[in-house]
């Protein structure tokens, strides 16, 4: 298991070192036309009181990767004591958490299991369609994900974040302001890209994920392994201890046994 995640691992390493780059270029842009639009609206820019909020818990969908799903469980429960007094509903994306959460009869809206095996981005599109359409529906106030941040092989940093709905002050940032040319109005452009940037930092979060949890499983069976190893050394030890001790009392009575004749 540690083989088959180090070679996967690879392969989730440059995909998410990919996507990171090309959502930070989609939130620049985002921003470049949203200093260009005087009145910037949209509906997932609208921010009401959090009664109702949707919370996205990305897990894996197999065990055997230490405390990679722990965490994140974790993470979510202690989301829901915090948020005690609102209307929490899960969408759940991996097995682990859709099974935990459920067993406590958590409100689950929507669930997404074995993903992981073979990840694109049509999955996060299709998280991104009900997230999207619940928010614009004015059915939740607030969207919050819980995953994993791949930081390095044997590094993982539980991430809770804000989804929705975006912050005006962010997308106003006048840093590294470039001066596009547009075919479309601003505006236009802007509402397309908008649900586009959900979709991208969705899609980021189960690379992230899918990642970490490659490079977990690989601790976590290095571990075992040698935990293994060491056990077997161990038992290997007393059991030669307790031979030699039955083979010198067996020596110690036969010589008693001929010294009494």
């Amino acid at each position: 298991m540690k083989t088959v995640s180090a070679a996967k691992l690879r392969r989730a390493q440059e995909r998410i070192l990919s996507a990171r780059p090309y959502a930070n270029q989609l939130r620049q842009v985002l921003s470049n036309l949203a200093a260009r639009i005087e009145n910037v609206s949209h509906p997932l820019l609208e921010v009401r009181p959090e009664q109702r909020i949707l919370l996205l818990v990305i897990t894996a969908d197999r065990g055997l990767c230490g405390a990679f799903n722990a965490n994140i469980v974790r993470a979510g429960q202690s989301f829901l004591r915090e948020h005690a007094s609102h209307d929490v509903r899960l969408v759940a994306a991996g097995r682990k958490g859709r099974d935990f959460f459920r067993r406590r009869h958590v409100q689950i809206t929507a669930e997404f299991v074995n993903v992981f095996g073979k990840l694109e981005f049509g999955t996060a599109k299709e998280i991104s369609e009900k997230v999207v359409l619940a928010y614009s529906k004015e059915e939740v106030d607030a969207v919050y994900l819980v995953y994993n941040e791949f930081k390095s092989v044997i590094q993982q940093r539980v991430v809770v974040e804000k989804l929705l709905p975006f912050s005006r002050a962010e997308l106003a940032d006048t840093q590294s302001r470039i001066d596009y040319i547009y075919e479309q109005p601003p505006q236009e452009i802007f509402n397309r890209m908008l649900p586009r940037y959900v979709e991208v930092q969705i899609f980021r979060a189960l690379l992230e994920s899918a990642a970490s949890e490659h490079g977990a499983r690989m601790g976590a069976m290095d571990t075992a392994t040698r935990n293994a190893g060491e056990l077997v050394d161990s038992l290997t030890l007393n059991m030669n201890r307790i031979r030699q001790a039955a083979i010198t009392r067996e020596i110690i009575e036969v010589v008693s046994g001929a010294g009494a004749l």
